[in-house]
């Protein structure tokens, strides 16, 4: 770039009105590590806003972009005996490309760090992502909203619709092609006939698992040979099963690559997926039913497949633990919430691997529609098992838990058939038999209905439910008893023993009170009843300090 393209560059960033998210102004250089931080904060803000460039420009007044002029030399500067832009270099990752000009603007010395912006995976600085708040530079992981439109900004680019190239219908697996044909003529019975007509070129493009006789990654995956795998590059394309004991001891594993249309069914084989007995109401004969609804295992697993980031280079897993089965798949979860994809009960805006999806729908694998997760719930509901717990914690990594067994199989059925509440509710007291957190409004509403009881956010089943449930228990240990109740122990106490100290009523109280209540919460509460018992009632009184009280009955 030569000095008058960096004039023309430095007098377009000025006339804007203020500092923006991808352009940072100094008047001099601070820390070797501030410049690092920088560089991630404008690579990712110009990512997130779909600029050419981020730019880190020193010598300019940043509130009024004034020219000053900068004492700063970075083609001299050292960290230790490394030259600063290769020790930048080195600690930004991914590798990030930025370009370092020096510009002499009418006698005053200008450097600008010309940044490449994040394409799709957020750059950090030492292992720490950044990002510009308005004017600030702030950590990335303060800002989980700002982090996923990075990742979503490849899903422009579907890598799964890419030709490989060099494959050729050799490099398919002859026996998933005909269970392709399958799959196709049941999900179009009215062309089962015509479908038998067409040659294999024919039909996979049809079947939109090759374009115009191409052979995309997304038939490499569902139809490859197994030692077709290569064409998908860098790329890694495995589902790993394993199997765990009580004490999350590994006892087997098994690895599987493509064909993944014919491995869906050798990966659900390994399952043990036994039989579960368990009494309903009313009954003397116990329900059978396998441990997992096929339905939900091939729905979590073909979810996996179509929405894995394959080009993290990671495996999908499905995890057996004794009484649960766990499914992960690289790759943020693009719809906003699982409550937001259930509610909606709608197609999503777009697929990460929208090629490779719509193949999946094609062969009847998936449903678009936005039914799949809603179903796997409705299901787990109507079997009174618990319902599929989602971790989205980690924003590259999508994990769901289906759990085999009941947990409290009274309590289910009271709420699916005697309480007529939507799958909201149902998923929000799920929740909480879980020790889940809910927000205060959910935790409002369910209040309100007399579904709960208990002080947010230590919730707990309420009386009506509990009483049917078998959980009396659980019920009268969590609810307060009357203030008149634990005035008559403090009296019965002191009638004792004489005198009291406050550690001594804790002592008498704090496992007695209602397990809803925090710690602090138990210690207001005893706080209370003291002060209501000196000053009210006149039963009881403090003869030493407010340090350290003395209580004896008047």
């Amino acid at each position: 770039m030569t000095n008058d393209d960096l004039i023309t560059l430095i007098d377009d960033l000025r006339s804007l009105p203020k500092e923006t998210e991808w352009v940072e102004f100094k008047f001099n250089n601070d820390t070797p590590d501030d410049i690092g931080e920088y560089i991630s904060a404008l690579a990712n803000s110009a990512g997130l806003h779909e600029q050419p460039a981020g730019y880190l420009v020193f010598g300019i007044e940043d509130r009024t972009h004034a020219v000053t002029g900068t004492s700063f030399r970075p083609r001299d500067a050292k960290v230790g005996n490394e030259e600063i832009e290769n020790w930048l270099a080195r600690l930004l990752e991914p590798r990030n490309d930025f370009a370092i000009h020096e510009c002499d603007y009418n006698g005053s010395k200008i450097v600008v760090f010309k940044v490449d912006p994040a394409h799709h995976i957020p750059v950090k600085f030492k292992g720490e992502g950044f990002i510009r708040v308005g004017t600030y530079k702030k950590k990335l992981k303060d800002h989980p909203e700002k982090e996923r439109k990075i990742w979503l900004r490849k899903e422009k680019e579907d890598w799964s619709a890419s030709i490989c190239e060099g494959a050729t219908l050799n490099d398919l697996d002859p026996a998933a092609i005909a269970r392709a044909r399958e799959n196709y003529k049941g999900k179009f019975a009215g062309k089962a006939a015509e479908v038998d007509t067409w040659d294999d070129a024919t039909f996979l493009n049809k079947a939109k698992l090759t374009i115009q006789g191409g052979i995309t990654r997304a038939a490499i995956i569902l139809l490859g040979k197994d030692e077709s795998e290569h064409f998908l590059s860098s790329a890694i394309a495995r589902i790993s099963w394993v199997l765990k004991d009580d004490h999350n001891i590994e006892k087997d594993y098994e690895h599987f690559g493509p064909p993944f249309l014919l491995n869906i069914d050798a990966v659900y084989a390994k399952i043990r997926n036994l039989k579960y007995r368990y009494l309903l109401d009313n009954t003397l004969f116990p329900t059978e039913v396998t441990k997992y609804e096929p339905y939900v295992i091939r729905e979590a697993l073909n979810n996996c497949i179509a929405h894995q980031d394959y080009e993290l280079r990671g495996r999908i897993t499905v995890v057996e633990n004794p009484d649960d089965i766990l499914f992960a798949n690289l790759g943020s979860f693009l719809p906003e919430s699982v409550e937001k994809v259930i509610e909606q009960d709608s197609p999503q805006e777009y697929y990460r691997n929208a090629f490779l999806a719509q193949a999946m729908v094609n062969l009847n694998l998936i449903d678009t529609q936005g039914g799949g997760i809603k179903k796997m719930f409705s299901l787990q509901m109507n079997r009174y098992f618990p319902l599929p717990d989602y971790d989205l914690s980690d924003l590259q990594k999508v994990k769901v838990r289906i759990t085999g067994k009941v947990i409290d199989e009274k309590y289910t059925r009271l709420l699916i058939n005697k309480t007529d509440l939507d799958l909201k509710t149902v998923i929000l007291l799920d929740r909480i038999q879980k020790h889940e957190a809910i927000s205060k409004e959910d935790a409002s509403q369910l209040k309100k209905a007399k579904l709960t009881e208990g002080r947010f956010p230590n919730l707990y089943v309420s009386a009506p439910i509990a009483d049917v449930t078998g959980k009396r228990a659980e019920y009268i240990r969590n609810r307060s008893f009357d203030d008149d109740h634990y005035k008559k122990l403090i009296v019965a106490y002191l009638k004792k023993y004489a005198s009291a100290s406050r550690q001594d009523i804790d002592g008498l109280l704090l496992n007695k009170l209602s397990d809803a209540l925090s710690d602090q919460q138990k210690k207001n509460k005893i706080s209370n009843l003291l002060a209501q018992m000196s000053r009210k009632d006149k039963t009881i009184k403090n003869k030493g300090s407010a340090k350290k009280p003395k209580w004896v009955l008047t």
